[in-house]
């Protein structure tokens, strides 16, 4: 089998060969060409010692001399070039005691987590695979090497990895290996927020942000999520849902665009229910003020996993604003665009479609309906360039204050005032109506 690689990636194996070395782009890359995809980053792996490595090339990094590791820039390009190595004891679940080199391919390959993770490759002698990988890739499976329990064991943080491989690839997880993510999913414990996040958001973009599912049976959201479980066990007896909360969460992810702050907000969107469900006398669940709950707990949970602050801005204003329904009329979508803002406004529609497509067939429709006619009222704001927020406002604070008006809250209380007239009336738009305005609501006047 011969895959395609970079030239500067085959510039390096060539140098390390010519000088007696053995040399192999190795992991992810070699998974990924054997799929027909375009690998993000080529690592190589390799018998010289970090310190051989460097004398061969003339500009390097030292990324990580401890565990072999060292970064060959060709051009501005940057390769991993890792030294063979066998990991020693796993203290605390995450790094090995000490790193030991090794001359043996074999060795090196067998400390990876998976088998389709576990495969090498030169251009002069194939791919080498000692654990089944290539059979793994076509029955679309995720095995550890080895034993589970030991890899799992060795860093907690594979454990999160095999249910986002799963769900990037679409491949089911082997019996044994899943049976160990049952048992060690407690192990997470001893992993950073900070790797724990980055595994979760490379799981939530795939093409099945769904496979969430996994890790729920698995006990592994328990470890960094329990309000995820919460959701999982609570059922929603109404008309508009047919799942439990988390059933309807899980679908829901799968109608927005594998994008960050969507597929966050989808997942956090309801995460308050199970707070505020209420059952009346006739066996019907009520979930009043689960909004403000969720949109509380949405900002705790993403501070929590340690989101950056415009992620977790952004996803908990549309958590805010994912259950308002303006009426498909032009005044209440430009005072909805104004409540929401202009940059999130798309992103509302997206995650208002995505709420109604997750519930039952409940006056579907007529959700669907009104929804379309918020999105052309939009698309004719966006055309006709409406007003609908102070940064178009034809006046500005400095206007205001050349007509006399002292800075404070008086002038923005006069600009708000303004805001209204034009959201109501967006032909109203223009400076010398609403200098006029000005005058007649406090009698200033701005000749």
């Amino acid at each position: 089998m011969r895959l395609t690689i970079p030239q500067k990636a085959e510039d390096i194996l060539q140098v390390l060969e010519t000088h007696g070395f053995e040399a192999y782009a190795v992991g992810g890359c070699v998974r990924d060409s054997m799929l027909g995809r375009v690998p993000d980053d080529w690592d190589i792996t390799t018998s010289a010692k970090p310190i051989e490595v460097k004398a061969l090339f003339r500009r390097t990094v030292d990324t990580g001399l401890k565990h072999g590791t060292v970064t060959v820039l060709m051009d501005k390009e940057g390769f991993e070039v890792t030294t063979y190595r066998v990991d020693g004891e796993y203290e605390d679940g995450r790094h090995p005691k000490e790193v030991v080199f090794t001359a043996s391919l074999g060795e090196d390959l067998k400390r990876r987590d998976f088998t389709i993770n576990a495969m090498a490759y030169n251009p002069q002698k194939g791919v080498v695979d000692l654990f089944g990988g290539i059979g793994d890739l076509k029955s679309g499976v995720i095995r550890c090497v080895g034993n589970p329990m030991e890899r799992f064991t060795e860093d907690a943080l594979r454990i999160m990895r095999a249910v986002r491989f799963s769900a990037q690839l679409g491949f089911r997880i082997e019996e044994k290996t899943r049976d160990a993510l049952k048992i060690l999913a407690p192990n997470l414990k001893h992993v950073s927020a900070e790797r724990i996040q980055a595994e979760l958001l490379k799981l939530l973009v795939s093409p099945h942000p769904d496979y969430l599912r996994i890790a729920y049976e698995s006990g592994i959201t328990r470890e960094f999520l329990p309000e995820l479980d919460a959701c999982m066990e609570t059922g929603q007896n109404t008309p508009h849902h047919c799942y439990t909360v988390g059933e309807h969460i899980l679908h829901s992810l799968s109608y927005v665009p594998n994008d960050k702050v969507l597929r966050l907000t989808m997942l956090l969107h309801d995460i308050g229910k199970p707070v505020v469900k209420r059952t009346d006398e006739t066996g019907r669940d009520h979930f009043k003020m689960h909004v403000s709950e969720s949109e509380k707990m949405a900002g705790m949970i993403l501070r929590r996993l340690k989101l950056d602050n415009d992620t977790i801005s952004k996803v908990c204003r549309l958590v805010k604003w994912h259950d308002y329904r303006p009426l498909p009329e032009m005044k209440a979508v430009r005072r909805a665009v104004n409540k929401i803002g202009e940059d999130l406004f798309p992103l509302y529609l997206e995650v208002q479609r995505a709420d109604v497509l997750s519930q039952s067939m409940y006056c579907r429709e007529e959700k669907l309906v009104r929804l379309k006619g918020v999105g052309l009222c939009w698309e004719k704001i966006l055309e006709e360039k409406q007003c609908v927020s102070l940064k178009n406002l034809a006046v500005t604070g400095k206007d205001l204050i050349g007509a006399g008006i002292a800075p404070g809250k008086e002038l923005g209380d006069l600009l708000a005032r303004l805001l209204e007239l034009v959201l109501e009336e967006p032909e109203c738009n223009k400076k010398e109506i609403l200098l006029k305005e000005l005058e007649k609501i406090s009698g200033i006047s701005a000749q």
